[in-house]
């Protein structure tokens, strides 16, 4: 378990529902991702990010899926591409990542509570 926060550090993170409006392979990465533009609504707009989640989607597959991430981490270059948004997964049994969604549509840009 990690260090015990306050609720006011939780809040400095802003976690939010996006949709994937685009996604394409990132040969150029180190090891096997998926670069994704996603929008978070009229406040937010478009971030683009990548993510190391192969194993169970496909660029095609993540097109109009909704996702969760933190949208407040300052930009980080990942080789040719920079990413603006962290996406929110947890591991599987065997260690690769799957992705958290809201298990309903929700308006793309609302923050997690």
């Amino acid at each position: 378990m990690a260090d015990e926060i306050t609720f006011d550090d939780f809040l400095k993170v802003d976690i939010r529902v996006g949709r994937v409006t685009r996604a394409e392979p990132f040969p150029e990465a180190r090891k096997p991702a998926i670069k994704m533009w996603i929008d978070f609504g009229p406040d937010i707009g478009e971030r683009k990010t990548s993510a190391q989640i192969t194993a169970h989607y496909t660029p095609e597959s993540l097109t109009g899926r909704q996702v969760i991430g933190v949208v407040n981490f300052p930009p980080r270059q990942i080789g040719p591409f920079m990413s603006e948004v962290l996406v929110l997964g947890v591991a599987d049994a065997d260690g690769e990542i799957v992705l958290l969604r809201p298990d309903r549509e929700v308006p793309e840009g609302g923050r997690m509570h």
